[in-house]
């Protein structure tokens, strides 16, 4: 039960690419505002969505057909928000995915084609354009008195959609300082990084400033950049790390790290279900006799508890292996192993953050 449940993050020895961000190597958010055409009557009702209809005359306009908004009815055309992210040393020409996403009450993209849509970004530049066939995220079917809906039938994808028409300047040869960012900052690791860093034969560059940034100093260095970066780059690091759980109640899952400990608790766990049900009863009056058929409602109620585990000892765990071992001798499903895993934080005796989803 709790072996499926339960998952080990090690102190594994990774590359250091794997657990820094290099500054000035990140992406650039891009938006736009186009159309999706070719639905199966599933797209937007312009009476309640009339910026799809604004937009779809004047894209028409602009193609040299006159038609006003009276004569402009389908409902094969819907409004969405397109979005992508424009990759660090993106060059024009290159092409990226972009997401799709319905802004009115359209019903489903699926089958619909994006409309050439201009993507922007912060600094309100066009940088790329989308445009090509979308891949909903689900499906959907409706009748008069029943709908399936599987999935996010108003959200889609186009990979490769967008091709990118300007790139963002950026000259990373000139950097004389460059600084790695943890993605999960943490003192031990950081010093493990400089320590290694400096070890590797590039000189000693490398400077801890805090929990999350180790520093490089190329000043007086006649290294390319990128070429120094390619070199350390692979350098492998034993990662650390705080003792973690991590509880999500929607699925019922558990995840552990490896430095969890556990100190010796007893336990008790029982299922109270308290059960209501409401029955409608008519009551009639007697023929040719004066009244009214009345409706009332009848209540009962219904509490049923279960037996539970009584008490039962966890014994206080040296190793991973032995907190499991304890948990499972519990006997309880994972929901409930959840509730237990709070109370024994909160008694104290959960030596580990607790992160409940």
């Amino acid at each position: 039960m709790l072996g499926s449940a339960l998952g080990s993050v090690n102190a594994a020895t990774v590359r250091l690419k794997d657990v820094v961000a290099f500054d000035g190597v990140r992406g650039n958010d891009l938006v736009g505002y186009g159309l999706v055409v070719g639905l199966n009557g599933s797209g937007d009702s312009l009476r309640n969505a009339p910026y799809t209809e604004d937009m779809m005359v004047t894209l028409l306009e602009r193609l040299g057909v006159n038609v006003s908004s009276d004569q402009f009815r389908p409902k094969n055309v819907a409004a969405v928000m397109v979005t992508a992210v424009l990759p660090p040393f993106a060059r024009a020409g290159g092409q990226i995915d972009v997401t799709v996403s319905a802004i009115g009450d359209a019903q489903s993209l699926m089958g619909g084609t994006l409309v050439m849509t201009p993507l922007s970004a912060a600094d309100g530049d066009v940088y790329a354009v989308a445009q090509g066939s979308v891949i909903a995220g689900g499906v959907a079917a409706r009748a008069e008195n029943a709908s399936v809906v599987q999935g996010v039938p108003t959200a889609g994808s186009i990979p490769s959609g967008a091709r990118i028409e300007r790139e963002v300047n950026f000259d990373f040869s000139t950097l004389r300082n460059i600084r790695l960012a943890l993605k999960q900052p943490d003192f031990t690791t950081a010093a493990r990084i400089e320590r290694a860093v400096n070890a590797s034969g590039v000189g000693r560059i490398a400077a801890m400033v805090d929990a999350g940034t180790v520093a490089l100093d190329l000043a007086g260095r006649d290294d390319n950049p990128a070429r120094l970066l390619s070199q350390i780059e692979n350098i492998l690091i034993e990662t650390d790390g705080r003792a973690r759980v991590v509880v999500d109640h929607r699925s019922g899952t558990i995840v552990m790290g490896e430095d969890v400990r556990v100190s010796r608790v007893a336990v008790s766990q029982g299922n109270l279900t308290l059960r209501v049900q409401e029955t409608p009863v008519v009551s009639q009056p007697n023929p040719f006799a004066d009244g009214e058929t009345v409706t009332i409602t009848e209540s009962a109620a219904q509490i049923t508890e279960e037996a539970g585990i009584g008490f039962a000892e966890v014994q206080g765990g040296s190793s991973l292996s032995d907190v499991v071992a304890g948990l499972n001798a519990l006997g309880v499903s994972p929901r409930d192993l959840i509730d237990i895993l709070k109370a024994i934080n909160a008694a104290g005796a959960l030596h580990a953050e607790l992160v409940v989803n």
